[in-house]
């Protein structure tokens, strides 16, 4: 599942830092941390987002703290994970509202030509 994005979709403590964020991935998302997926978590009061991603070396942890607002647009979901395109990704990483944007269908491989 390289390059796929995965939000948790509850909100998390800001205190949690890498080694939380991994069993975060493995016991609430039942996903694998090193897969190279990129997983994006909100902190409680809904003001930074962390985003974790694993490059074949460690793990890249960053983190966007908003100076004014809060991150608006966060999906509900029972399931404890939802998966993102990359649009819906970058338009969550500027505070934007994803549920109100669509984009052109994803490009898929056509089989090769005759």
């Amino acid at each position: 599942m390289d390059g796929a994005y995965f939000l948790f979709c509850g909100a998390l403590q800001k205190r949690k830092g890498i080694d939380s964020l991994v069993r975060v991935c493995q016991e609430r998302l039942s996903e694998d941390p090193i897969s190279g997926c990129v997983f994006i978590f909100r902190s409680r009061r809904g003001t930074s987002i962390r985003l974790l991603s694993y490059d074949g070396q460690g793990y890249w942890l960053a983190q966007k703290r908003l100076s004014k607002g809060r991150f608006r647009w966060w999906p509900e979901s029972s399931s404890a994970a939802k998966a993102l395109e990359a649009y819906e990704a970058q338009l969550l990483m500027v505070a934007g509202d994803a549920s109100r944007v669509r984009a052109a269908p994803m490009w898929r491989r056509v089989g090769a030509l005759k």
